[in-house]
C-alpha cells in the first residue's frame, strides 16, 4: 500500500473504502421496511411477506440486501466481481454486517455461493467468498468456504428469464459427503453479491437443506428492485 497506494474506482486516492464520494451519495441503501422473505423494499411496513413471496416462496427462508442494484451500485459490484477489486471486500462486509444484523445474530455459519472450478480458475477468486471471509472475521460467525460446491458448470445467468435461470442452475450445487456434518442441524447464512430472481440462491439452499441444514437465509450486497412472478 505504501508503494502502490489504493485508488478509488475513478482513479482518485482511496477514501470511503475505495468508492468515490459522488457514487456514495447516489447508492440507495436499504432500510426497513423490507419483505422478510426476499428483502425487497416496501413503502409501508407489511404483515407477512410481499405478494411475490406469497405467490412463489423461495427455498431460502429469509433474505436481506445492503443496497439496491442499479446504475449507481452496479459499477462497484462489477469491479469487485470481475476487475480484481478485492480491496472492496472489507467495505462490502461492513455493509452486510449492518444490513443483515438480525440474520447474522441467528446464524451458526456463513457459506459463500461457490464458483465452478473452471470459473474460479479463470477469475482467480470467488467474490462471495472474499466478502464472507471478511464478514466472518468481523462477526466471529463460523466460515465454511468448502461446505457447498458447484460440481456442474453452468452458463452465465445474464439475459435469462426467471424460469431459464432456474433451469440453468438446477442440481448445480452439492454438499460433499465429508462436509455434511458441518451443515446438519445448523442455521446457514448464504452470502452472495447480487440477488436478481433468487434462482441461484434457491438452488444453493435446496442443496444445503438436503444435507440437513435447519434453516438457510441469504445475505447479498445488492438486489434488484422488484421480482417478477411467473404466473404460467
Amino acid at each position: 500500500d505504501l508503494i502502490l497506494p489504493s485508488t478509488a474506482l475513478d482513479g482518485s486516492p482511496a477514501q470511503s473504502g475505495g468508492i468515490p464520494a459522488e457514487t456514495w451519495n447516489k447508492i440507495v441503501f436499504l432500510e426497513d421496511p423490507v419483505c422478510d422473505g426476499c428483502g425487497m423494499p416496501a413503502e409501508y411496513a407489511m404483515i407477512g411477506r410481499c405478494p411475490a413471496c406469497e405467490a412463489q416462496p423461495h427455498v431460502f427462508n429469509r433474505a436481506r440486501a445492503a443496497c439496491l442494484y442499479d446504475e449507481h451500485s452496479r459499477e462497484p459490484v462489477l469491479q469487485f466481481k470481475h476487475a480484481d477489486r478485492t480491496d472492496l471486500a472489507p467495505l462490502f462486509a461492513r455493509w452486510l454486517s449492518r444490513a443483515g444484523r438480525e440474520l447474522i445474530d441467528e446464524a451458526d455459519a456463513l457459506v459463500p455461493v461457490p464458483l465452478h472450478r473452471w470459473r474460479l480458475l479463470s477469475r482467480r477468486y470467488n467474490q462471495a467468498a472474499e466478502v464472507a471471509r471478511r464478514l466472518s472475521a468481523d462477526t466471529r460467525v463460523d466460515y465454511l468456504p468448502d461446505a457447498l460446491t458447484r460440481p456442474r458448470a453452468t452458463a452465465s445467468q445474464g439475459g435469462r428469464s426467471a424460469s431459464g435461470r432456474r433451469r440453468n442452475v438446477a442440481a448445480a450445487f452439492a454438499v460433499p459427503e465429508g462436509r455434511r456434518r458441518l451443515i446438519e442441524g445448523r442455521r446457514i447464512l448464504l452470502v452472495d453479491d447480487v440477488l436478481t430472481t433468487g434462482a441461484t440462491a434457491d438452488a444453493c439452499a435446496r442443496a444445503l437443506k438436503k444435507a440437513g441444514a435447519a434453516e438457510v437465509s441469504l445475505l447479498v450486497i445488492a438486489r434488484v428492485k422488484s421480482r417478477t412472478v411467473n404466473t404460467t
